[in-house]
């Protein structure tokens, strides 16, 4: 199941060059404000939506660990199952922090989430479209995906108004940042990249762009904020994921699934076979 998606001219770009000031100005009032006031961006709160199926779960050890678990569970009329064995992941090289997410944090610590920390966002989020450089996803898949080609990039430019978005451009006739923000075709890390929508709607300039499932390049080998694992593994889940079952994402340290699950109606700890 393919997905269309619109097609950004260059001559929608013109328009913002005349205000990248303007956009550097703001950027950097909100990262402040909310970095220094303690303050988190905001996002959502309450319990995850009874209408979600799917979840995959991804557990650390703690904030900075960069090694980890990841469950898949499908609800039932009996409940939250497992689906498969549990699935070693990277994380990010700094472990993880506060995202925006589907949830408020409730927190009360833990790094907040912010552009090129090198950590993986915490939270409840929502799993979007799969990019792939394929024609299409591995056989039994049946997903919304986008194939990637060289027209297509994912902006991390925090003064940029396409921050944390998908773009399709001219790549004839690209702009300045194109090069930089292109998605890398060919990369076999990079052969499917599960959306994980984090800082996403909207988007709060400089607190973390461009976060995905993929291949992992190594064993031992974190990321730069992605949950990676291996290919045999990414597959299984990918080839799992049904869109009417509205998959999300909890990535959260061990003791914060513990004080928060019930609070926000996720599985309990021992069906997940990952306490």
């Amino acid at each position: 199941m393919k997905r269309s998606w619109s097609i950004l001219s260059i001559c929608h770009l013109s328009p913002v060059i005349c205000h990248a000031t303007s956009l550097r100005r703001v950027a950097g009032f909100l990262l402040a404000f909310f970095l220094f006031s303690g303050l988190q961006p905001l996002c959502g709160a309450g319990q995850l939506d009874p209408s979600v199926k799917q979840l995959v779960i991804g557990i650390a050890p703690d904030w900075n660990s960069m090694t980890g678990k990841l469950q898949r569970m499908q609800k039932t009329a009996e409940g939250w199952t497992k689906v498969g064995a549990p699935m070693d992941v990277l994380f990010g090289k700094h472990g993880l922090a506060w995202g925006r997410g589907e949830l408020g944090d409730r927190g009360d610590g833990g790094p907040v989430k912010v552009e090129k920390d090198d950590r993986a966002p915490a939270g409840v989020f929502k799993i979007g479209v799969i990019y792939t450089y394929d024609q299409s996803l591995p056989a039994g898949a049946n997903y919304p995906f986008q194939t990637v080609t060289a027209a297509d990039a994912w902006v991390d430019d925090l003064n940029s108004p396409f921050y944390n978005q998908h773009v399709t451009v001219d790549p004839k006739n690209p702009p300045p940042w194109y090069h930089k923000a292109r998605m890398r075709l060919g990369d076999f890390a990079y052969r499917w990249l599960v959306e994980i929508r984090h800082n996403a709607d909207p988007p709060v300039p400089g607190f973390g762009s461009a976060i995905f499932f993929h291949i992992r390049r190594g064993p031992t080998r974190p990321s730069a904020g992605c949950t990676t694992m291996a290919e045999p593994n990414l597959v299984r889940m990918i080839t799992w994921l049904r869109a009417p079952d509205q998959p999300h994402y909890v990535c959260l340290p061990r003791a914060e699934y513990l004080r928060l699950w019930q609070a926000w109606g996720l599985p309990e700890p021992a069906t997940t076979g990952l306490f």
